[in-house]
C-alpha cells in the first residue's frame, strides 16, 4: 500500500466517502472529501477493487467546504463524524442522494425529494453517546474503520452536560454510554467483563455508584415516557417528537382501529396510536428488550386496549400479533427486518405499513420484497437526525394494493 498521497479528482457522493478513480481505474472512497474537489489522498485500506483513503490536502476545494466545528474531525481522529467539513445544506443534499440511489439500484423506486432540517443542526443535540475507554481510564472513540481509540476531551455533538466525564477516570471499564435524556441528571452506563460475566454499573458522570432504580424521564408530545438505563431511545433531542408526529401522521389511525408496532421500544409509538384508536381498537407492541418491555408496560399505564409482548420480531411473531387489515409500524434496527418477515407481513395483509428506518439500503432491500408482495410506497419523509454522519432516518408509509 502506497504512503505517498496521490491526487484524486472527487466525483459523486456515496456511502463512506466522495468516489473518485485511481490512475488504474479502481474506484476509491474518500473520507474529508466533496464532489468536485481535487485532493491529495492518502490510502488507508485497499483491494484489488476498492480502494479506501482520506483527503490530506486540498488542491480546489468546493463552495460547500466549511471549517471542522470539532478539533477531533480531520483524517486519521474520530470516525464518529463524516461531515463535519460540509456546510448544513449540502450534507442532507448528499443524504437525499444516497437514499435515491439506494431507492433506485435496491429497490427500483424512483424517488426525488430532501431531507427536512430538524431543529439544532448539529452542536449539543446527540443525548446518548456510546465510548471506548483506554488503559488509562479515558474516553475516546474509534477512528474510522479502526480499532485504534482515538481519545476525546469533549465531543461536539453530544450534550455539553457530558463534558465532566471526559475528565472522570473509568479504570477497568470496557465501554461507557453517556445518558442524558429528558429530565433529571445524566448519567452513565458502564460496562466491565468480569470472570463473572458482563457486568453493568450505573453511576454519575464522576463515576460515583448510583442507585439501580436510575432511569430518564423524557416528555414528548405532552406525555412522559419512562426510559430505562438499558432501553434504547432516540439519540438526537429532537427525534422522539419528529418521528412521532410523522408516524402519527402517516398511520392516520382512526377509533375502534387495529395496531401492531414491531420493535416497539418503551412504547414512544405504542402508548400515543393506543390513544386515538380507543378503547374500542387495540394496539399490540412486540419488542425483545425485557427492560423496553418493562418500561413500555409501566408507560402503558391504564391503557387496556394496548398490549406489550416481549417476543423477537419472527415471521412466527407476525403470524402472531397481525391480521388483515391491521395498521402495522415497524422501527427495526440497521440491519432491517430478518429474514422472512418481510413475506409474513404479506401473507398476514395489513392495509397499511409505516417504516421507521435508519439504513436507506436495508430500507430499500425490505421495500422490494413488500411492494413485489402487493404493497405501493404512498409517500415518503426523510430527516437529518444525525447530523455531521452519513446517516439519515427514513419514515416510509405503504398502502396494500386491492
Amino acid at each position: 500500500m502506497s504512503t505517498t498521497p496521490v491526487p484524486v479528482r472527487l466525483e459523486r457522493p456515496a456511502t463512506g466517502g466522495a468516489v473518485g478513480h485511481l490512475d488504474d481505474g479502481r474506484v476509491i472512497f474518500v473520507r474529508h472529501g466533496i464532489p468536485g474537489e481535487l485532493v491529495d489522498v492518502a490510502i488507508t485500506d485497499e483491494t484489488a477493487k476498492i480502494v479506501r483513503g482520506d483527503a490530506v490536502t486540498i488542491l480546489e476545494a468546493s463552495a460547500d467546504r466549511v471549517a471542522p466545528s470539532c478539533s477531533f474531525a480531520h483524517p486519521g481522529g474520530c470516525g464518529g463524524c463524516d461531515f463535519q467539513h460540509l456546510s448544513d445544506a449540502a450534507q442532507r443534499s448528499w443524504k437525499a442522494t444516497l437514499v435515491t440511489d439506494h431507492l433506485r439500484r435496491l429497490a427500483g423506486i424512483t424517488w426525488e425529494g430532501e431531507v427536512k432540517a430538524v431543529g439544532a443542526t448539529g452542536e449539543g443535540t446527540r443525548t446518548r453517546l456510546r465510548l471506548g475507554v483506554d488503559e488509562e481510564g479515558k474516553l475516546g472513540l474509534h477512528a474510522s474503520r479502526s480499532d485504534q481509540l482515538v481519545v476525546l476531551d469533549k465531543c461536539w455533538l453530544s450534550d455539553p452536560r457530558f463534558a465532566v466525564a471526559f475528565k472522570t477516570e473509568w479504570f477497568g471499564a470496557e465501554e461507557v454510554e453517556l445518558r442524558a435524556i429528558g429530565d433529571g441528571e445524566p448519567f452513565a452506563v458502564v460496562r466491565r467483563e468480569t470472570p463473572r460475566g458482563t457486568m453493568f454499573e450505573l453511576t454519575s458522570l464522576r463515576g460515583e455508584p448510583l442507585e439501580p432504580s436510575t432511569h430518564s424521564r423524557v416528555k414528548v408530545d405532552g406525555r412522559y415516557f419512562k426510559v430505562s438505563p438499558r432501553a434504547f431511545w432516540q439519540s438526537h433531542r429532537d427525534a422522539p417528537e419528529t418521528l412521532l408526529a410523522q408516524v402519527l401522521a402517516y398511520a392516520d389511525v382512526q377509533p375502534g382501529d387495529h395496531v401492531v408496532d414491531l420493535f416497539s421500544g418503551v412504547g414512544l409509538f405504542s402508548v400515543p396510536l393506543a390513544k386515538r384508536v380507543g378503547p374500542g381498537g387495540k394496539v399490540v407492541a412486540v419488542e425483545s428488550s425485557p427492560y423496553a418491555v418493562r418500561d413500555a408496560r409501566e408507560n402503558a399505564d391504564a391503557l387496556r386496549h394496548l398490549r406489550v409482548r416481549e417476543w423477537s420480531v419472527t415471521p412466527r411473531a407476525i403470524n402472531d400479533a397481525v391480521a388483515p387489515g391491521d395498521v402495522v409500524v415497524l422501527d427495526p434496527p440497521r440491519s432491517g427486518l430478518a429474514k422472512g418477515v418481510p413475506e409474513a407481513l404479506i401473507r398476514r395483509s395489513p392495509r397499511r405499513l409505516v417504516y421507521v428506518s435508519c439504513d436507506a439500503a436495508t430500507l430499500a432491500r425490505d421495500l422490494k420484497i413488500l411492494v413485489a408482495g402487493g404493497y405501493a410506497v404512498r409517500d415518503l419523509s426523510l430527516f437529518d437526525l444525525f447530523p455531521m454522519t452519513e446517516h439519515v432516518e427514513t419514515v416510509t408509509v405503504l398502502d396494500k394494493v386491492d
